[in-house]
């Protein structure tokens, strides 16, 4: 009988183990390079905002004149606004503009928005259309209407002529200045807040309002219920980006600035344009600077009243 032997097996090769690679995570690369990009930002944040309204707090208990002398003050400088009647007329203005310009300017936006948001033959150029007075520089924009509104002679009192209205000044007049002012500060931010607006738009899901048009829900209901509760974090942010531009963003200073320079009689004169002229005009920098901190304090104590109010712009219930 003859027996077989099976061959001697090979020694299998070891696997030799996965040494861990060589470098950072996905997760930390994607982290560093989230830093990278805010980096530039934040340092221009840090160097020309907050750097600054440091130094003001701080100028802000001294009195300084136009040649740089400072002279500690303490706090005369905030008691001195309770008997500045000037100051407070400049607060109620800025209040009647911020109250009156933020609703219409949402309102004029949304509608626009709304009107955009579904692509039709030259859609691109009707957007553009709207956005384009955004780019251009508020200077040019003043100069602009100052062209057109110009009393008798410019291109508005003409085209109101045959209804009789050429002699009127609409920024010559007290009771006109500051409602031509806020015509112009909505026709200048319609475009940038349309584009915010849209894009959350975008974010609706089609699905929903579909869901609801089967349902039997109408254009309102459907809005009402379906597109304004998602809607809502995106206008919370317009409504607030837009309140803060108005107090003291560029349309509070440079428009009023190049249009009326705060008047007529004073009727377009805002805090900010007030904080101006107490600081280069009459050299009053402890007294600009008291200002600033207060109209910020003022700003900070809205903006969180309209957080704790709306929960920042959230949708749900709870």
């Amino acid at each position: 009988m003859v027996t077989t032997t099976a061959p001697p097996s090979k020694p299998s090769a070891k696997v030799p183990a996965q040494r861990p690679k060589a470098g950072l995570s996905r997760k930390r690369r994607e982290a560093l390079a989230a830093y990278a990009f805010l980096a530039p930002d934040s340092l221009g944040l840090l160097i020309f905002v907050a750097l600054p309204m440091v130094l003001a707090f701080g100028v802000a208990f001294f009195k300084v004149d136009g040649f740089g002398n400072y002279q500690y003050v303490g706090l005369d400088n905030y008691m001195l606004m309770a008997g500045d009647d000037q100051l407070w007329a400049s607060l109620k203005v800025t209040a009647t503009y911020v109250v009156t310009f933020v609703p219409i300017a949402f309102v004029v936006s949304f509608a626009l928005a709304m009107l955009v948001r579904n692509h039709f033959r030259g859609i691109g150029w009707v957007r553009s259309a709207f956005f384009l007075p955004h780019v251009v520089s508020l200077v040019v924009v003043g100069l602009i209407w100052q062209f057109l509104l110009v009393d008798k002679r410019g291109a508005l009192s003409k085209l109101l002529a045959p209804f009789g209205l050429s002699d009127v000044s609409f920024l010559g007049t007290p009771s006109l200045a500051l409602g031509t002012y806020v015509v112009i500060s909505v026709w200048f931010v319609m475009g940038y807040q349309m584009l915010v607006l849209l894009a959350g738009l975008k974010d609706v899901p089609k699905e929903l309002e579909d869901a609801a048009e089967i349902d039997g829900a109408s254009t309102l209901q459907r809005f009402r219920f379906v597109i304004w509760p998602l809607m809502r974090p995106t206008s919370f942010f317009v409504v607030v980006n837009s309140t803060i531009g108005a107090v003291t963003g560029l349309q509070a200073f440079d428009l009023v600035y190049v249009l009326t320079k705060g008047g007529p009689a004073r009727a377009t004169s805002t805090v900010v344009l007030y904080i101006y002229e107490q600081a280069f005009t009459f050299n009053n920098m402890g007294y600009a600077a008291a200002l600033t901190t207060v109209v910020v304090a003022i700003l900070v104590a809205c903006t969180g009243l309209m957080f704790a109010f709306t929960k920042g712009g959230r949708f749900d219930e709870d």
